[in-house]
Order: structure tokens, then C-alpha cells, then sequence
């Protein structure tokens, strides 16, 4: 029996009425307009409790709270708001026939995906959204996603503290769908960001034990070294856009273009071409020989039907 990952499970509670503490003094409130009014007033470390079920709010500073307040729209939303997985195709540029898709994380309120991230770095409720964004793309996979054909994930390492616990409710909900594992191609965000290589071997082991693939995403000049690749070993490599844009244009660009592909070839890694708009831009990626392309120019993402 696993133990869920607290990281994942963190709760913001917002009393709309209650007691504030300030210095062990309870001041009481009759609405978080009223808290917020006494808030501006206070310096120091407070927390709330319901005066109904005695739960309590986190200690933090008076100011960390008026903006939890300030934001709490958006905080429910992570916590407890409807989303959804929007859909990007992924085609094979050889032949131009579908290979699968990405999923995106989409709110059904139309929150924008970076304010989305944002707000839930800020509040400490990023693993909470990355797992739940983990889980609609699953279900956008049953829905949607032929046998067939294959559904990349984004997560963000820094989320997944222990993957072997914080990794198990993403495999329950594969196993709830009875989809089989080797549908699914998890991808580091931000590839160019990632510090702690060793521990993202931890989480890419984590997901090939359990059958599924894993790629880095974004991938620019200053992360591809043959050094880095070899110890992560993913089984994709998707390149940045900002190398695709206009490559058929820019020699510079098909050199890094040309450079990276033979290094993947060499190692066995399957590249793929991310944020392709413009037929030159294919042109120029199937003379060099890569394997898949995604961007507008195939298809945005786009809602699916049930």
C-alpha cells in the first residue's frame, strides 16, 4: 500500500468566517472582506481558524495571506476547478500520417495556462496542478486517443519529490482506465531549466519501469551535449521552436538542426520538431532527416468530444 505524496495533496483553506491569530489573540471576522480590512493593519505571523470544525490555516505572514485572499479564485481553481486536456497533434514527417498528440492542461473558465502556473508556484500548489494536469490527459488518452497512437505529457520535475510515491497516483489512474503503459510519453518542461540531473534519472527510471517513455522537451545548443543525453537516455528529444522558426533561412539554425539530429540518430533517440508553422520549415526538417513534427502548420490543440 503506497503513501500519497503530501507535496501533491496541499490544501489552501479559505474560512469565510472565523478567527484570525495574531500573537495568540483571536480576533474574530464575519467575512474575508473583514479579515482582509484587519489584515492590512497586521505585521506579524497569523493563521485562521473555522470556529465550526477547529480546522487551521498554515502560520504565515499577514501579507502572504491578504494575497492567498487576493488570488483565492484562482487557488480554488487549482484545488478544486474543473479542467480539461486540449489536444495537439504529432504526425510522422515521413509520411505525414498521425504518430499521436500532446495534451495540454486547459481550465474550463478560460484561465490562461500561465497565470494557471504562476499562481500555483507562488502558493505552493504546483505539484498539486501538475498531477492534476497528469490526470486529465490520461482521461483526454481513453476518450480520445486511438489504441494506436501515442499521448506526450508534460510534468515539471521539480514536483515529483519522491517519485516512487509521488508517481503512484498517476499509474492508478492509467491502471483505473485499463490503458497499457506504453501509450503514454512523459516530457520534461523546461528542459534548459533542470538542475538536479540525478534526480530526474530517478523520475524517468520511475516511469520506464513501469513501461512508458520519457522525452525532454525544449531542448536548445546549451542543453544537447552528448554527456547529458547519455545520462538521461530519453527515449524522445523535442526541439525547441526557437530553432525551427524560419530555419530555411538561417544557417545557423540548420547547422544545430543537422548536429542534433545526427547525435540522436547515433544514440537512437526518436527528435521531434516542435512549433512548425510554415512549409519551408518542413521542408527543411524532412531533408534532415527527422522523425516526427508538431506545431499550428499540423494542428492546434483543440477540445476533444466525448
Amino acid at each position: 500500500m503506497w503513501s500519497p505524496c503530501t507535496a501533491c495533496s496541499t490544501n489552501i483553506p479559505f474560512f469565510e468566517r472565523g478567527l484570525v491569530v495574531v500573537n495568540d489573540t483571536f480576533h474574530p471576522y464575519e467575512s474575508l472582506d473583514e479579515l482582509t480590512a484587519h489584515l492590512s493593519t497586521v505585521e506579524e505571523d497569523v493563521y485562521c481558524v473555522d470556529q465550526v470544525t477547529k480546522r487551521q490555516t498554515a502560520i504565515i505572514s499577514a501579507s502572504n495571506l491578504l494575497e492567498q485572499i487576493a488570488n483565492r479564485d484562482t487557488i480554488e481553481l487549482i484545488q478544486h476547478g474543473e479542467f480539461e486536456s486540449h489536444l495537439q497533434p504529432i504526425v510522422h514527417l515521413d509520411t505525414g500520417e498521425r504518430f499521436g498528440y500532446e495534451a495540454l492542461l486547459r481550465s474550463r473558465n478560460n484561465v490562461s495556462p500561465g497565470e494557471l502556473f504562476r499562481a500555483a508556484n507562488r502558493f505552493g500548489l504546483h505539484s498539486k496542478l501538475d498531477q492534476r494536469a497528469r490526470a486529465e490527459a490520461i482521461k483526454a488518452t481513453y476518450h480520445a486517443v486511438a489504441p494506436h497512437e501515442k499521448t506526450f505529457i508534460n510534468f515539471l520535475p521539480s514536483t515529483i519529490y519522491n517519485p516512487d510515491y509521488c508517481l503512484q497516483h498517476t499509474f492508478e489512474i492509467i491502471d483505473q482506465y485499463g490503458l497499457s503503459p506504453d501509450r503514454f510519453i512523459f516530457e520534461v518542461v523546461e528542459t534548459e531549466k533542470v538542475q538536479d540531473v540525478a534526480h530526474l534519472q530517478h523520475v524517468f527510471s520511475t516511469y520506464k519501469k513501469r513501461g512508458m517513455k520519457v522525452a525532454l522537451d525544449d531542448v536548445g545548443a546549451g542543453f544537447s551535449t552528448l554527456d547529458m543525453l547519455r545520462r538521461l537516455e530519453p527515449d524522445y528529444v523535442k526541439i525547441d521552436r526557437s530553432y525551427i522558426s524560419f530555419c530555411d533561412q538561417n544557417a545557423e539554425k540548420r547547422t544545430f538542426l543537422k548536429n542534433v539530429r545526427q547525435l540522436t540518430k547515433s544514440m537512437d533517440i526518436t527528435i521531434l520538431a516542435e512549433g512548425i508553422e510554415r512549409a519551408e520549415e518542413v521542408d527543411v526538417c524532412r531533408e534532415l532527416g527527422f522523425d516526427l513534427a508538431q506545431g499550428y502548420y499540423f494542428g492546434k490543440p483543440s477540445p476533444y468530444s466525448l
